[in-house]
Order: structure tokens, then C-alpha cells, then sequence
């Protein structure tokens, strides 16, 4: 240990930054740091999320239509081709569940599923979903299967 080397231990000295507003005498008095007039200048000012220095700010500039329907409910739509390419592929046998198609990476566990009429089903299967089209439907039980809302 030198005289060169000595230092105050760690959090026993704090230095406080630029001391401003303290009368012309300190050298920061006046203006304080925050130029002449205007809203910056003035004690309690706060910028508006969003202002653009008067201009009119983008949120107002971009054209708006049309609504969003807070009550609509999206479902996780699935073709009768998948399913058929479930059985092809030995993924299921004669049942498919909700548990099944989350098992298989086509529907997540808060998915309301829909069952889609696209493709061509052959294997009677037993489907348990939320919600089937009129043609997904009578596909299902005109291969011999049953289709049963949740």
C-alpha cells in the first residue's frame, strides 16, 4: 500500500453530477442548463407520448376504417386432408381428440379447433372438437365416422 494508490472503500463516497440552478455564483446559475423559454424550460414539463414538436404526429396522420369486433372468437381451423394424413401416417386410429391434435403440433392447448371440409377423408374416425362446417360434417359421418362437439 502506497500514498498513490489510496482510495476510499467501495459506496463511501458518492459524487453528485452537475449541481445546477444554484444562483449565478456557481457558474450553472440563470438558465440553468435548459436554454431560454419555451416548454422545455418550465419546471413540471412532460412530453405527450407520441408529440412530434407540434407536427402532426403519426398516430393522427395514418388513415383509420373499418372496426375490430371485440367478441369475436377465433378458431384454429383443421382440413379433413390433415386428418387423413394423421391416419396415413399411423399418428391416430379411430379417435381424434382435442389432446391428439395438440400431441401433433396442429392446435395449441388454448386453440378452440374447427374441423374444415378440404380434402378427402376415408378413415372412419370419431372427431371431438369444438366445431365442425356443414361439409366437414357430413364428410366425417359419410366415411362411417362421428363428428362430436366439445
Amino acid at each position: 500500500m502506497k500514498l498513490s494508490n489510496l482510495k476510499p472503500a467501495k459506496g463511501a463516497t458518492h459524487k453528485a453530477g452537475k449541481i445546477v440552478g444554484r444562483g449565478q455564483g456557481s457558474g450553472k446559475g440563470g438558465t440553468a442548463t435548459r436554454g431560454h423559454k419555451g416548454a422545455k424550460s418550465r419546471s413540471g414539463y412532460s412530453k405527450k407520448i407520441g408529440f412530434e414538436g407540434g407536427q402532426m404526429p403519426l398516430q393522427r396522420r395514418v388513415p383509420k376504417f373499418g372496426f375490430t369486433n371485440i367478441n369475436r372468437v377465433e378458431y384454429r381451423g383443421i382440413n379433413l386432408a390433415t386428418l387423413q394424413q394423421l391416419v396415413d401416417d399411423k399418428a391416430i386410429k379411430d379417435s381424434v381428440t382435442l389432446e391428439d391434435l395438440i400431441a401433433n403440433n396442429l392446435a395449441g392447448k388454448n386453440d378452440l379447433v374447427k374441423i374444415l371440409g378440404n380434402g378427402e377423408l376415408k378413415a372412419p374416425l370419431k372427431v371431438t372438437v369444438h366445431k365442425f362446417t356443414a361439409t366437414a360434417k357430413k364428410a366425417i359421418e359419410a366415411a362411417g365416422g362421428e363428428a362430436i362437439n366439445l
